[in-house]
């Protein structure tokens, strides 16, 4: 399997710790990866979406971290972030969500750390999982 990793590295602390749980466990299953980088995770489905096109990769592992802030922004970039990753899965794509939407970094930092929820790593096996599916019903 061929993977592509579309990472929103904002808080590049955060998305160093993503990406690293998520290429050990592409790693582990022995698949192979590339990595590209977007402004923000409003970003991370259309690049998905170009990506697609070229037919060059089974799935997908989407990173990013949205912080909640003092406006609205974090409603948007959440939800919206989340709907077009939903909108692109019905279309047939094989993706792993792991997009953070978290109150604070300290809630960030304990969700990208790969010895601590590790949800990198449960992206990439979330997007392992559904190319293999995709693959069962082809």
């Amino acid at each position: 399997m061929h993977i592509l990793i579309v990472e929103a590295p904002f808080y590049t602390h955060i998305a160093d710790m993503q990406r690293e749980g998520v290429t050990d466990a592409l790693k582990a299953a022995g698949a192979t990866w590339d990595v590209i980088s977007v402004p923000g995770a409003l970003e991370v489905p259309a690049a998905i979406a170009f990506a697609d096109a070229s037919g060059t990769y089974d799935g997908y592992v989407a990173l990013g971290c949205v912080i909640r802030g003092e406006t609205y922004h974090f409603e948007v970039v959440a939800g919206e972030s989340a709907r077009a990753i939903m909108a692109l899965t019905l279309d047939g794509l094989a993706i792993g969500n792991g997009i953070l939407t978290v109150e604070n970094e300290a809630q960030a930092i304990a969700r990208a750390d790969k010895t601590q929820k590790n949800k990198g790593g449960e992206a990439a096996a979330a997007a392992l999982a559904m190319v293999g599916l995709k693959q069962r019903f082809a």
